[in-house]
């Protein structure tokens, strides 16, 4: 949906939003989405979890605002109605599973390809997940034609999988773990990535694809 991407991020592993983000997609003063969170909260477990009294900057001041998880953000836009309110909630709720799904993502490369993420932390001063899921993305796209997402849902495999390595073919697996090895050192050699693709590509074409298999990139 239009003007709603980025309203989600990510924090410590977790999909997190703002309550000035809310205030702004649900087209509402942002002291009155903080007046509805006070209202809401309590002294509990709950609260301390799915709420934090953060700040930010303007115009050098600082002024208060909410950190909300999925958990939080739902609680809060329970009381808002209207036709808008609701299609708003459910772009929300959308985003706020998308990346749920690419912090899995992330988990799961790093807990596979222990060498690879290796190598990416030593290749960057600071790191970002995306450098991480772009590696991931595009081995499995030279082997398999598409993203892991895509895989599972072309092949019915429920989204809450972690890994889609149960599902490959003994050829696909080997040829992942071979792509993984030479794309190590090609991390660490400092190459581009769209070189690294063009010369992956060109090594499972020749070395690694089995006769009579097309794969699309």
């Amino acid at each position: 949906m239009d003007g709603l991407l980025d309203i989600v991020s990510e924090r410590k592993g977790v999909p997190i939003t703002t309550s000035r983000k809310i205030a702004q997609v649900f087209q509402k003063e942002h002291k009155n989405v903080l007046r509805d969170i006070e209202n809401i909260l309590i002294d509990n477990e709950f609260s301390r979890l799915n709420f934090e009294l953060s700040n930010y900057k303007s115009r050098g001041k600082e002024y208060p605002e909410y950190i909300l998880t999925k958990n939080g953000f739902t609680l809060l836009v329970m009381g808002y109605t209207g036709k808008k309110a609701m299609k708003f909630k459910k772009a929300y709720i959308c985003q706020f599973d998308a990346m749920e799904e690419y912090i899995k993502s992330i988990q799961t490369a790093k807990m596979e390809f222990p060498a690879l993420t290796q190598a990416i932390k030593e290749a960057h001063d600071k790191p970002k997940n995306y450098h991480f899921s772009n590696e991931l993305n595009m081995i499995n796209r030279i082997v398999l034609g598409t993203d892991a997402k895509h895989f599972k849902q072309e092949n019915g495999i429920d989204v809450k999988e972690n890994s889609i390595r149960p599902y490959l073919a003994a050829w696909q697996i080997k040829a992942v773990q071979d792509l993984q090895r030479a794309d190590i050192g090609l991390v660490m050699s400092g190459m581009d990535f769209q070189d690294r693709k063009t010369l992956l590509v060109q090594y499972f074409n020749n070395c690694l694809m089995p006769k009579g298999v097309n794969t699309a990139i």
